[in-house]
């Protein structure tokens, strides 16, 4: 995890795509989508008892709607609407900004622990059973950012979003990162650069290999991270 002296010092150069186009080979335009459908699917009926605990559990606490659906800029550069629980209050997009800020009070009690855990994410699923996602490729970003791409940036619209990316690791403490004043002004001044040239190398270097090294280093990243979290409600 970095610290935001740390992410102040980051300038990660943006890659030159047209030389490495992992973007157009097979396994992106054919074989990811394959790979994203089946194992979506098995995971949705898995986890439906998980599903329905989670939104009774965010419907007791806070009421309903107990997913969060805004839009994002998507594959192609077409927008969707992206799936999550709600962790918030509700109108939360209308009391404060589009960054959480650390120790965020729009966040619910429930919320604080699916957020810690990344199970807000598992909703994820039926943007990936639609085609608008993948499990793996640059997180999904909000369009007031998406429609500002220019360059090099556009190749992150030939990749679907996904659920974790080269930035999920580095990024896993954003809220800390960001801080608790100014939030959405920290964000785009330090880690917005950043997080799209990470994308712009998933674009440029995504493979199966690719693949399955992000999902192992970022099951381990939320592994020590839920760790820590229930370390801390324990004493």
């Amino acid at each position: 995890m970095k610290t935001i002296d740390e992410i102040k010092e980051l300038n990660i150069d943006v890659p030159d795509v047209q030389n490495i186009s992992g973007y157009n080979g097979i396994y992106n335009r054919y074989i990811k989508r394959i790979l994203d459908l089946f194992f979506s699917v098995f995971l949705f009926v898995l986890l439906l008892p998980l599903f329905l605990i989670i939104s009774v559990a965010i419907a007791a606490d806070s009421g309903f709607p107990v997913f969060y659906r805004a839009q994002r800029g998507g594959y192609k550069n077409q927008p969707f609407k992206i799936y999550k629980f709600r962790t918030m209050v509700q109108n939360a997009d209308q009391i404060g900004g589009g960054t959480t800020a650390l120790n965020d009070a729009r966040i619910t009690r429930v919320g604080a622990f699916l957020r810690k855990t990344k199970l807000d994410e598992i909703a994820n699923l039926i943007n990936i059973i639609r085609g608008e996602m993948s499990f793996i490729g640059p997180r999904p970003e909000l369009l007031r950012y998406t429609n500002l791409y220019s360059g090099n940036e556009k190749y992150i619209f030939e990749v679907r979003p996904g659920i974790t990316d080269f930035s999920s690791d580095l990024f896993i403490n954003l809220d800390e990162i960001v801080g608790s004043e100014n939030a959405d002004e920290m964000y785009e001044k330090y880690v917005l650069k950043n997080k799209n040239a990470l994308r712009v190398k998933y674009a440029a270097e995504v493979s199966f290999s690719t693949d399955v090294h992000i999902f192992f280093k970022t099951v381990i990243d939320v592994l020590k991270k839920t760790s820590s979290f229930l370390l801390r409600k324990g004493r």
